[in-house]
């Protein structure tokens, strides 16, 4: 995790998943606590996302958006982008394709 000017970016590597689920959560509520209001989550090194890991970033996406922040998510492979297509997480989930894009949205 790092920030670029006045955003908190998060690269999730190898799987998100119930394992490991909680440490992304707990890394980017701990920056909300700290003033934080915008992040973005780069999946470009991640392969995989089960149910639980969703879970999380709807989980987050409801607190960053509670706290008047704003959150967005770069690079899904084709994979992932399915299955945020598949469960309609695309709607609720502002998608760029590349870290850059995303930087540039907010």
């Amino acid at each position: 995790m790092h920030r670029e000017g006045e955003i908190t970016v998060v690269d999730v590597e190898g799987q998100l998943i119930v394992g490991n689920r909680q440490e992304l959560k707990q890394k980017v509520l701990d920056e909300l606590e700290r003033g934080e209001r915008k992040f973005l989550i780069d999946f470009s090194q991640t392969g995989y996302i089960d149910s639980s890991g969703l879970g999380v970033l709807v989980s987050l996406s409801k607190k960053i958006r509670e706290q008047g922040g704003e959150l967005r998510l770069a690079n899904l492979n084709d994979d992932l982008k399915t299955l945020f297509e598949l469960t309609k997480l695309d709607t609720l989930f502002q998608i760029a394709e590349t870290r850059e894009r995303a930087l540039d949205s907010f």
